[in-house]
């Protein structure tokens, strides 16, 4: 095929898949019509307004020239809530993780378990997955008291439910072929599960938790919001006692945080995935 043909082919390309039917294209042109109007009605019940957001442009140019400049002399103070901050994280990813390893093996369609206790396992992710952190911490924070271990177990459960579909779906994406094998050879179902299924998945579950501990990142410095520990919790006090320069440093420390832990999550989730490829 030469250069014309190709250039002729890209330019058709956006074609393929379209009606060639008065049918086809009845249900098409339905179908935007009906998009058309549930966008027109999700901005009516949102109460989306330009008008209202540029009137009030002037207030956001008001509050961000009194962030202005900075307070750098709290950085030293800000040293122990970033570190706590990586803390809940850490432990709210881990425990997550753990959580979810033997509940994603029951939510796993393939491995021919109960279809009564699938079904329940995967209703029983959805709802702790619908659940946000912040309610979360605000049961445990009644629960356990202020501080940094209500936001661990915040995170925890919500992680729980988020990584245990993740897990599960990786689990249903594998070859079959070695674990028909191992049935056959008269396995057990653990032993099926240890040599058959982990090998294939460890390193997508791997990759998972890397990319659970970014949002885990971002999600516990609001956490501190509502007393469960960490920047957070600066970041409110200052916003509270109207020292935006403090609020700016908050902002920048927490900013600066993500995209390292995004940078660093990413190089690691890259060099895993080629590692499994080799």
């Amino acid at each position: 095929m030469n250069a014309v043909d190709r250039a002729a082919g890209d330019r058709h390309r956006w074609l393929v898949g379209l009606p060639t039917t008065p049918a086809g294209w009845t249900k098409l042109l339905a179908a935007m019509v009906l998009g058309l109007w549930a966008l027109q009605w999700s901005a009516t019940g949102a109460q989306l307004s330009p008008t209202e957001l540029a009137n009030g442009l002037p207030q956001i140019a008001d509050f961000l020239s009194r962030t202005w400049p900075p307070d750098w002399r709290i950085l030293d103070r800000l040293w122990a809530p970033a570190l706590e901050t990586i803390q809940i994280a850490v432990w709210g990813t881990l425990l997550g993780a753990v959580a979810a390893v033997p509940v994603s093996f029951l939510a796993a369609r393939n491995l021919q378990g109960p279809r009564w206790l699938y079904l329940l396992t995967r209703q029983g992710l959805n709802v702790t997955r619908s659940i946000n952190e912040l309610i979360l911490a605000l049961v445990f924070v009644s629960a356990v008291g202020l501080g940094p271990f209500p936001g661990v177990l915040a995170l925890a459960v919500h992680g729980a439910g988020m990584l245990g579909k993740f897990f599960a779906e990786a689990i249903e994406e594998i070859d079959q072929g070695p674990l028909e094998a191992l049935r056959a050879t008269g396995a057990r179902p653990l032993q099926v599960i240890v040599f058959g299924v982990l090998p294939q998945v460890v390193t997508a579950w791997i990759a998972v938790v890397l990319y659970r501990f970014e949002v885990n990142l971002r999600s516990a410095t609001v956490l501190g919001m509502v007393g469960a520990g960490g920047l957070g919790f600066e970041l409110v006090g200052s916003l509270k006692l109207f020292k935006y320069p403090e609020t700016a440093t908050c902002i920048i420390v927490i900013t600066g945080m993500v995209v390292a832990a995004d940078f660093v999550s990413s190089r690691l989730r890259r060099a895993i995935q080629d590692s499994g490829r080799h």
